[in-house]
């Protein structure tokens, strides 16, 4: 299923709760939007916030509270928005030094929702500092489920290099003793629902599992049967490069990102499209590699919507570089708007529609 969308998949880790998984799989995240019939929250929503909005109205649930589980370093959340439109709570982390209203939250603290829903916050840093995960359970049960964010993975843990070389060292031994205390701390049945690892730049490998509990991580993670010196050796020497754009997201982040604007932006002619070419600006064919080797308008670049196209556009573009979008249809300007924004690409200068030659 296309990532405009939420993934059909959902879980049941305790009676009467459903959670439903938002899939972003240009970047390889999932966000959750959890509920028991009639109050739900959310962990790490990504900025394209109408899909959260689409869910809550299709499952006729309420949203209450919104969960950041750090500051992200890989896209640019909608927990704001999604909050600020729905009159939802938005806790982040106490320590976080953001820019914003929020609930400040911290380890160990417990927030009930509705009558069926407890959820505890826990200390897990080394993707960064400040990294909470998020603990599920009935009010007077065992936790069922845990949101972990960039912490525990499946199969992986999230990188501890993205807040540059002078903190990895000191991160990667603090995500390692992080995976145990969430082993230690809870139930072998325990469900894990991580953010990062479906091919994000922000996990530290891939796996290819789509699901996982605590029993099946302490059996298959590196990070957990591993000691801590074998961990750090092979994580570090594993650790490729990440997108250039990443150094936007945190600051982004931390300021209080807006609901994004995804209408069409003004409709560019060939006469305006070889002006932004001639000036130095991004004019950027949308088709795929084959379709554009086959012809294209000169100057234009091509970042196929069928790649991952956002990831690697963010990673080579210059930064505040005007864009200009080249889509055989609006639908595919559309969906191409949808992936910039979520890495703070607010708003392209232009677009056209239909082959070279129009």
């Amino acid at each position: 299923m296309p990532d405009t969308a939420a993934d059909q998949h959902h879980a049941a880790p305790l009676p009467g709760v459903t959670v439903r998984v938002i899939d972003t799989a240009s970047l390889g995240d999932r966000s959750y939007l959890v509920h028991d019939g009639t109050v739900a929250f959310v962990v790490d929503p990504q900025r394209d916030i109408d899909r959260v909005l689409d869910l809550l109205e299709t499952d006729g649930v309420r949203l209450t509270h919104v969960f950041e589980t750090h500051i992200h370093n890989d896209y640019v959340t909608g927990g704001l928005a999604l909050a600020q439109a729905t009159g939802a709570t938005y806790l982040v982390n106490a320590d976080d030094q953001v820019s914003f209203d929020r609930t400040p939250i911290r380890d160990g603290d417990a927030i009930d929702i509705g009558t069926q829903m407890r959820i505890r916050a826990i200390h897990t840093p080394g993707h960064t500092f400040t990294h909470l995960s998020y603990a599920l359970s009935q009010h007077d049960g065992e936790p069922a489920a845990v949101f972990t964010g960039g912490s525990l993975l499946y199969g992986a843990t999230g990188r501890p290099d993205l807040l540059g070389p002078q903190h990895t060292h000191t991160l990667v031994r603090h995500q390692h003793a992080s995976a145990h205390k969430l082993a230690d701390d809870l139930p072998d049945t325990t469900g894990v629902f991580p953010t990062h690892g479906f091919g994000s730049f922000c996990s530290a490998t891939q796996s290819e599992a789509t699901e996982s509990t605590i029993g099946q991580e302490k059996r298959a993670n590196p990070v957990l049967t591993q000691n801590e010196q074998d961990y750090v050796r092979d994580l570090l020497a594993g650790l490729g490069a990440w997108p250039a754009y990443y150094v936007h997201m945190a600051p982004a982040n931390a300021a209080g990102p807006g609901a994004p604007d995804l209408s069409l932006p003004e409709q560019a002619d060939a006469t305006e499209l070889r002006r932004r070419i001639d000036a130095g600006e991004w004019v950027v064919d949308l088709r795929t590699r084959t379709a554009f080797a086959a012809g294209h308008a000169p100057g234009t670049l091509n970042f196929g919507l069928d790649g991952s196209f956002s990831t690697y556009l963010g990673w080579l573009i210059e930064w505040g570089t005007p864009l200009t979008l080249l889509g055989q249809t609006a639908a595919d300007v559309a969906q191409a708007q949808r992936e910039l924004v979520r890495i703070g690409i607010d708003r392209p200068a232009a677009h056209a529609t239909g082959g070279p030659r129009e």
